[in-house]
């Protein structure tokens, strides 16, 4: 029965990441950027500015810092996408997949920037007082109450899409092939099992602290694994140097014609690279609008920029990085092995006995820190929905569900979390559409206060 349910949930996952979806992340992410006639790749430089704390002011309304915010929004998108996500792109659709990712996120900047102003310009309050942000809010504050169906649809499918269900089987998964068979233990339900148990222990310790302690965990530990993670790949890379222009070129080759995997499948490939774009920089998915939604500013313009920022260093970088490291080491040619494994035997390919044991550590910090930060995405949805004073629910229902996960088929939960994503992208892109001319207005004003800013200092 269990495999009939996997069956046909991957099959719809496979019907509702078609055409339409396709244009509304590529097509809206195309909109954006000719709409905002190119402001966010414009203003790269100024949002590393605001980043660094230059424009921070302790009074101004929300609760974390534009630092703490893009962690937060960081780990929960700087995770496992980057390190099992990409592995399974490739599996399932070539080097080539990676191309598409590119095109994806580099379109999903400017979805970042446009649904992540509105998400402060839009604040609302939950029925505590608290002032909160996100599509769910910015759908009722900006449109109407009329629009409120809507955002409680996308708060459901947004409290299925952030579970723990892709982490706790990737890091489930990493620990019963790269820890325990390789030392001679066998990997089985009763080891999968007691795994998810400990994991859940550890998340629940860190996820009822709530938003801000979320934050300074979140804050500590997204710069230290993406560093870690970072300088070993870089390692394995460039001590095969002489692969890496043949790398790009393969998977340049390969965006076009789908031959390594897909048989010649063009549309397949462009669909399973935006499709693992979306799940690894959730652009267009309206999570990351919930924990910049709650930055300390009173620009929200100013908190888009940062927000952008996301898809850059999440899937042109860490992405890439990993997709080399992949497809130099050749290991997606000679293993029949898919998620973490997969770029496990390439980290021990190029740093035998190590190489696996860095990977491992890194993972750790991946996986727990998206885990410690997608709780406060599914209570604040939860809150919306049921009330604040149900929401704390959720992160005894998330904690229970990565027992699942533990157990659970790597493609009948990427089906169902694809699903859920493709269902949150409908209203949050559509409705953000709708409400860009504010955002233009409001950019529109910004930038010339801020070059009015800078020549008054000269």
């Amino acid at each position: 029965m269990f495999e009939n349910i996997g069956e046909l949930i991957i099959k719809i996952s496979d019907g509702i990441w078609g055409a339409p979806i396709l244009i509304l992340l590529l097509g809206g992410g195309f909109y954006f950027l000719v709409y905002s006639r190119l402001a966010p790749l414009r203003y790269i430089g100024h949002a590393i500015s605001i980043l660094t704390g230059k424009y921070d002011d302790p009074n101004e309304a929300g609760q974390l810092r534009h630092y703490q915010a893009l962690s937060t929004a960081l780990a929960g998108t700087v995770g496992m996408g980057n390190v099992s996500g990409v592995a399974v792109a490739i599996t399932m659709g070539g080097p080539g997949a990676i191309f598409w990712m590119w095109v994806s996120a580099l379109l999903g900047v400017s979805t970042k920037f446009f649904t992540c102003s509105l998400a402060v310009m839009f604040r609302g309050k939950d029925d505590a007082g608290e002032i909160q942000g996100g599509p769910m809010y910015y759908i009722t504050e900006g449109l109407g109450k009329q629009w409120k169906p809507i955002a409680v649809f996308f708060a459901i499918m947004a409290m299925i899409g952030v579970s723990p269900l892709f982490q706790a089987n990737q890091l489930t998964q990493m620990v019963r092939d790269v820890v325990l068979v390789p030392n001679g233990i066998e990997g089985n339900f009763t080891s999968n099992i007691l795994t998810g148990v400990v994991i859940s222990i550890l998340v629940g310790l860190v996820v009822i602290g709530g938003i801000k302690r979320i934050g300074k965990v979140t804050g500590r530990l997204v710069p230290t694994m993406v560093v870690v993670y970072t300088v070993t790949v870089l390692y394995i890379i460039f001590s095969n140097s002489s692969e890496i222009v043949p790398a790009f070129k393969t998977i340049f080759e390969d965006a076009f014609t789908g031959n390594a995997v897909l048989g010649g499948s063009l549309g397949a490939i462009i669909i399973t690279g935006v499709r693992r774009a979306a799940f690894s920089n959730e652009a267009g998915l309206g999570t990351a609008p919930m924990a910049h939604g709650a930055a300390k500013t009173n620009e929200p313009i100013r908190e888009g920029l940062v927000a952008m920022l996301g898809p850059i260093i999440d899937t042109i970088l860490v992405c890439t990085m990993t997709a080399l490291a992949i497809i130099i080491t050749n290991t997606w040619q000679v293993s029949s092995a898919d998620g973490i494994t997969l770029t496990a035997q390439a980290f021990d390919a190029s740093i035998p006995v190590y190489g696996k044991y860095i990977l491992a550590t890194c993972v750790i910090f991946f996986s727990m820190s998206t885990m410690f930060a997608f709780p406060y995405y599914g209570v604040k949805c939860l809150g919306f929905v049921a009330g604040t004073k149900y929401q704390h629910i959720y992160n005894y229902l998330f904690v229970a569900v990565i027992l699942l996960g533990a157990v659970a088929n790597l493609r009948t939960i990427i089906g169902l979390i694809d699903i859920a994503f493709a269902l949150m992208a409908f209203p949050t892109v559509i409705t953000t559409m709708l409400l860009s001319p504010h955002v233009k207005r409001a950019a529109k004003d910004y930038f010339s206060r801020l070059k009015l800013e800078k020549l008054s200092s000269k």
